[in-house]
């Protein structure tokens, strides 16, 4: 158990925590949530002991292990791959080497030899010669290939060294498991293995993640972090998120009678517990709802930004035809033998296996980028929105955001006075000042929010999105998720966010460098259907 009581931590004027008292028990995987900058990686740095809190104790029982996913992909660069996943249990290991260093000392006494005997016995104990083979396990299940585990680290790619540090997070069984963004540089297959390894885990696991599916698949509560405290709440991210939403509305409608709302509430609770069959953690969720009572649920008081895309008109039958698009890089096939057509009423997701193959398509669709062979072309009604990857460019003047926000009103618009540019500003959450702030000092989060107010000026009747949700906090995810499923128009979407891709697509386009697989679906159903994924084999084959 991890016992947390009257912590505080304060830098400057600036408190993040203040009298925080909080239980974390064995069995239970926690999910903590915030807007960003609340603290959450912060707070797991506390836990770790890696920051030293102004005030209070966070009490750890006596001889549980506490493994944590490094964020220094350079700390273990002399080591390799299999090696640093050993590391991750550090008593094994020193163990391990005061052994081995007793037996290759030509000097060793008797004495030494009969310690060395209780450190064999001592690395038995603890698994000490199945842990190369669980190692490697933990490799291959994360994608990582044999040929790879004698590598330095700093030979290996940077994505791959970002698995091999989860590898050392969570092998040994580490009592306590704490880890901070730890989907970040998986593909689709390697975070549903992770989702499954987390789901029969039965020790205590902290973990902070913008995926809302990933935290849906594993948490069994959520740990929120709001104005400088932490509350813990049965239930998983979507049960927090909907009953908060629930509670709000139900304490702004002051007629209903008391006798209602909680009837609504416990009809909500018993649908959830229902629902939760349907997870990986079907049993421990759904016994930890049924205890709940409704006085736990709570309103959230976090603000969602007013993302809203209106079409200025409705789209033709000629959207967009695409004809034999090719693009490589460096002498590699992103993509090839390319050919569509969107029809109205297309949300589709786009994915492929190489990273850099949805980048490069919307970038040649957007002419931002030339293909190598191929042709596209658009309908003459529609107005597109794209939202990039990488938006640099679009901050490299020093201005602030209602004059950088004026430099892309379409022409169209002929009123354009403050209140109208404070408007889409005020619906991205930059209120007050906030509008003179400078756009080169913005966050990544910022930026996308700027991003995504220059979108809702030019009422598209087709969003582009690469990769939305960086950067943006659960609140701003949510509200973009929701606003792409309501909306009118035609998307085009690549995400990691698996929530995002299953609850907006209804058509799945995957680019291969043999051609693209096509199909009217949903996201989950392609990922799950043995055709396509036998077909999937032979394309990048």
């Amino acid at each position: 158990m991890i016992s947390v009581k009257d912590l505080k931590l304060a830098y400057g004027k600036r408190v993040l925590f203040e009298e925080v008292n909080v239980n974390f028990t064995k069995g239970n995987c926690y999910g903590v949530i915030g807007a960003n900058g609340a603290g959450k990686s912060t707070f797991l740095k506390i836990l770790s002991g890696e920051i030293e809190p102004n005030k209070g104790t966070v009490t750890i029982t006596p001889g549980e292990r506490m493994a944590v996913l490094k964020q220094n992909q350079f700390e273990f660069d002399e080591q390799t791959v299999l090696n640093t996943v050993l590391m991750g249990h550090k008593k094994m290991w020193d163990v391990v080497h005061q052994r081995d260093a007793i037996y290759a000392n030509p000097d060793a006494t008797e004495e030494d030899y009969m310690k060395a005997g209780e450190l064999e016995a001592e690395y038995g104990e603890m698994g000490g010669y199945e842990s190369e083979s669980n190692a490697a396990n933990f490799l291959s299940g994360l994608g990582i290939k044999d040929d790879m585990h004698q590598m330095l680290m700093k030979d290996i790619p940077s994505n791959m060294k970002v698995r091999v540090l989860l590898a050392q997070a969570l092998f040994g069984n580490p009592d306590i498991l704490l880890l901070d963004e730890p989907t970040n540089g998986l593909d689709i297959e390697t975070i549903g293995w992770l989702e499954n390894f987390l789901a029969d885990y039965e020790n205590i696991v902290l973990v902070v993640s913008h995926d809302r599916h990933f935290l849906d698949a594993v948490c069994t509560h959520v740990a929120d972090v709001d104005r400088s405290k932490i509350k813990i709440f049965t239930g998983n991210y979507s049960f927090w998120y909907e009953s908060s939403q629930l509670m709000a509305r139900q304490i702004t409608d002051k007629n209903k009678k008391m006798e209602e709302k909680r009837k609504d509430l416990l009809d909500f609770i018993a649908r959830f517990s229902a629902n939760a069959s349907k997870s990986k953690q079907a049993t421990s969720r759904k016994k930890a709802l049924e205890k709940l009572v409704i006085e736990e649920i709570e309103p959230s008081y976090r603000k969602y930004p007013g993302i809203i895309f209106q079409p200025l008109r409705e789209v033709g039958n000629q959207i967009l035809n695409v004809e034999k698009l090719k693009a490589g890089v460096e002498g590699r096939t992103l993509f090839s033998d390319v050919t569509f057509s969107v029809n109205k009423g297309d949300k589709i997701a786009f994915i492929s296996r190489d990273p850099l193959a949805v980048t490069a398509f919307f970038n040649i669709i957007n002419e931002i980028e030339t293909a190598d062979s191929g042709i596209f072309e658009w309908g003459t009604t529609i107005t597109k929105a794209y939202l990039p990857v990488e938006n640099s460019e679009f901050f490299q003047d020093d201005l602030n955001l209602m004059d950088w926000l004026r430099q892309y009103v379409p022409s169209h618009v002929t009123d354009v006075d403050e209140p109208f540019l404070r408007g889409f500003l005020g619906k991205m959450l930059f209120s007050g000042e906030d509008v003179m702030k400078k756009t080169t000092v913005l966050s990544g989060g910022e930026k996308v929010r700027c991003m995504v107010s220059k979108m809702m000026l030019q009422n598209p009747n087709c969003i582009i999105l690469d990769q939305p949700t960086n950067h943006l906090d659960l609140e701003s995810i949510q509200s973009f998720n929701e606003q792409c499923t309501v909306y009118n128009g035609v998307v085009l979407l690549t995400s990691h966010d698996h929530t995002f891709m299953q609850t907006v697509a209804n058509r799945v386009i995957e680019l291969t460098p043999k051609g693209i697989i096509d199909r009217l679906t949903t996201f989950d159903e392609y990922l799950e259907d043995e055709r396509i994924k036998a077909l999937r084999t032979e394309l990048y084959s």
